[in-house]
């Protein structure tokens, strides 16, 4: 973690992560849920999970960038690119105790708040709310999915990098332009073509 940032800073920004994906936490319910993070750092290079894996862990990032991506018979398909604030694991592999269907690996250095699925399956028997709290951000991460599926599916290829384009700008000088272009389903041929405009 960097020298400017201290550990109340970095405890209130961990909890505001945590707020903006489980709701509105009572004061005792989020400092019991911060509790169980503790950070954690990857160099470039280094990977978070790999596909096949059971995953035994969930984080938010605090900084760096993380390459959510699959492989498969003829390419590499990016899923996402995780930043700041985001939360990162193969979701359905952690909550369901599945093989790992995504590959993450460090784009850039990377500091984490970490919390290990067993320490995760601790919180239901502490925080009585649980339940309320991990179905909210369940919901929250299937309507993330719906909005991604219904701009693929409802919007021209220029359509989506310009959307992403206005969101996103700082990561087209930050990480390989393909894998933008595969996470937002184009080849990079139509992505360079509608770059150019």
């Amino acid at each position: 973690m960097s020298s400017s940032v201290t550990e109340t800073e970095a405890v209130k920004e961990l909890q505001k992560y945590i707020i903006s994906y489980f709701g509105d936490l009572k004061s005792d319910e989020l400092e019991t849920i911060s509790s169980f993070f503790r950070l954690e750092l990857l160099k470039k290079g280094d990977y978070f999970l790999k596909t096949g894996r059971s995953p035994d862990k969930m984080s938010f990032v605090q900084s760096g960038l993380l390459r959510v991506f699959a492989i498969t018979a003829d390419k590499e398909v990016t899923q996402w690119i995780s930043t700041k604030g985001y939360f990162i694991t193969d979701l359905a592999g952690f909550i369901f105790d599945q093989p790992a269907r995504w590959t993450i690996q460090a784009l850039t250095d990377i500091v984490l708040y970490t919390i290990s699925k067993e320490d995760y399956n601790k919180i239901g028997k502490i925080v009585p709310r649980w339940q309320e709290f991990e179905k909210l951000f369940i919901t929250r991460c299937f309507t993330t999915l719906e909005d991604r599926v219904f701009t693929h599916l409802s919007m021209t290829a220029e359509e989506r990098y310009h959307l992403f384009f206005e969101n996103n700008k700082e990561l087209f000088n930050q990480v390989p332009l393909q894998y933008i272009a595969s996470m937002l389903g184009m080849t990079p041929e139509t992505f360079s073509r509608i770059r150019k405009k």
